[in-house]
C-alpha cells in the first residue's frame, strides 16, 4: 500500500462532519457500497469513481484488518476515464465530412449534411467509447487520521482530488477543506487568541525590508494568507544560514533543519522569471542568494528534517503546504511496522506545522521587525545599492 511503502507525497484536508471516534463495519460497508467498478456514476464527462482496498488496481476487498492501521483508514480512489480523445474525434469528423463531401451533386455540403456527419462521429464515439478501447484508470491513495480530523491525499491539488474528495463526500457525508499554508496559519491564530494580528498581515519585501503588493501567484478567490508559506521558507533560510539549524517549536521540543537537493524560486512581481537549483545544499550556491537578493522568493524547497529522533528528507511546498518524496530513515536493524509508519507521518506533518508556529509567533510579534532587518542586512541589498549609487 503506498502510503505504508516508499516514499511519501501528499497534501493534507481538515474533515468536519464525521460524528464517529473511530471506524467500525459500517464504514467498511460504505466502501465496498463505492467500489471501483461496482457501480456506475452520473458524470456527464465519462469519469467513474470509485475505492480500492488498495493492494492493486482491481482490489475491491476491504477489511477493518487490512484497512484500518492505527485509528487511520488507508485505501486508494480509482478513477476511470473513457474519453475519445479530441484528435481521434476531429480525425473522424473530417472522414465523414470528406466522404459526404465526395457524394455532394453541389460540391458542397448544406448545414444539415454537416450536423448529420456531426451526429455519425458522435454515434461512432458511443460505440467505441462502449468497446472500453480508450478507458484510462488512474489510483490515487488516501490516509485518513480519525485523530487529527485530516486526510492525507496522496496526489496534488487538481481533478484526482476533486474526484477523490467529491466520492468521499457523498460516501460519508462529510466536507473536505484544504490545508494550506493560509489555513494553518488562521488556525494557529485563532488558538493562540492573534487572529486580529495575522489579518493585518501583508507581504513583506525582504529586499527593501517593507511591504509589496500580493504575489502573482495568489489565488484570487482565496482569502488566506498562503504568501506566510513562502515567508516561512525565507525565515528559515535565513535562520539555520545565520543563527541555528535548531530550532525551537511552540510545543517545547526543536528540529533540526537542513535545506538539500533542490530549491525552486520565483518573483512575486511576475518580472524576473522563475529558478530551480538542484545541489547538495543549494542554499549555499551564490546563484541562490542572487536570486533573493534581486527579490525572488522561494515556492518550494528540499530540506532534511530530524524530530524526536527521526530523520525525514523531503519536498515541502510554500503555499500549499504540501509534501513530495519524504523519506523516513530507519536505524540499521530497526522493527518498523505498519503503526510506526503512521506514527512517522503524523510525527512529519506535526513537526511541519510545528516549525511554521514558531514563525508565525515571530511574525506576528513586535520581534518581526528586527527580523526584517536582520534578512535585509544578510542579503547584503543595502550595500549593493550605495555601491550601484
Amino acid at each position: 500500500m503506498p502510503f505504508l511503502r516508499g516514499s511519501l507525497g501528499f497534501e493534507r484536508f481538515a474533515v468536519t462532519g464525521f460524528e464517529a471516534n473511530q471506524f467500525g463495519e459500517e464504514h467498511i460497508e460504505i466502501l465496498s457500497k463505492f467500489a471501483a467498478g461496482q457501480f456506475e456514476t452520473d458524470a456527464s464527462d465519462n469519469v467513474q469513481v470509485g475505492f480500492l482496498g488498495g493492494d492493486h488496481l482491481f482490489d475491491q476487498d476491504f477489511d477493518l484488518d487490512k484497512n484500518l492501521i492505527n485509528n487511520a483508514l488507508h485505501c486508494s480512489v480509482r478513477i476511470d476515464t473513457n474519453v475519445i480523445p479530441s484528435a481521434i474525434r476531429a480525425a473522424w469528423l473530417q472522414v465523414e465530412l470528406s466522404g459526404r463531401l465526395k457524394d455532394s451533386e453541389t460540391g458542397f455540403l448544406s448545414k444539415a449534411e454537416k450536423k448529420e456527419a456531426k451526429e455519425a462521429v458522435e454515434q461512432k464515439c458511443e460505440v467505441e467509447a462502449a468497446s472500453g478501447r480508450y478507458r484510462k484508470m488512474q489510483t490515487v491513495p488516501f490516509l485518513w487520521d480519525i485523530d487529527h480530523s485530516q486526510l492525507y491525499f496522496g496526489g496534488s491539488q487538481g481533478n484526482a482530488s476533486g474526484h477523490c474528495l467529491g466520492l468521499l463526500e457523498r460516501a460519508f457525508e462529510v466536507e473536505f477543506s484544504h490545508i494550506g499554508a493560509g489555513a494553518i496559519a488562521h488556525d494557529w491564530a485563532v488558538e493562540a487568541e492573534c487572529f486580529g494580528e495575522l489579518d493585518d498581515l501583508v507581504p513583506a519585501d525582504f529586499v527593501s525590508g517593507g511591504t509589496q503588493s500580493p504575489h502573482v501567484w495568489t489565488n484570487e478567490f482565496s482569502q488566506a494568507p498562503d504568501f506566510l508559506g513562502n515567508e516561512f521558507l525565507m525565515w528559515l533560510w535565513w535562520t539555520t544560514e545565520t543563527k541555528t539549524d535548531t530550532i525551537a517549536m511552540p510545543d517545547e521540543s526543536d528540529a533540526v533543519v537542513m535545506f538539500a537537493k533542490t530549491l525552486a524560486l520565483d518573483c512575486p512581481k511576475g518580472e524576473t522569471g522563475k529558478e530551480v537549483i538542484s545541489a547538495e545544499s543549494p542554499v549555499q550556491l551564490p546563484e541562490a542568494m542572487e536570486a533573493i537578493r534581486s527579490g525572488k522568493l522561494p515556492r518550494k524547497a528540499g530540506m532534511t528534517i530530524i524530530s524526536d529522533g527521526r530523520q525525514f528528507d523531503l519536498v515541502l511546498q510554500a503555499e500549499s503546504f504540501g509534501i513530495g518524496g519524504a523519506k523516513i530513515h530507519l536505524e540499521e536493524g530497526e522493527e518498523f511496522e505498519d503503526e510506526d509508519r503512521i506514527d512517522a507521518i503524523r510525527l512529519l506533518s506535526d513537526t511541519t506545522d510545528q516549525l511554521f508556529y514558531a514563525f508565525l509567533q515571530r511574525r506576528v510579534s513586535d520581534d518581526w521587525s528586527q527580523d526584517l532587518n536582520e534578512m535585509n542586512r544578510w542579503l547584503g541589498v543595502s550595500q549593493v545599492i550605495a555601491k550601484v549609487a
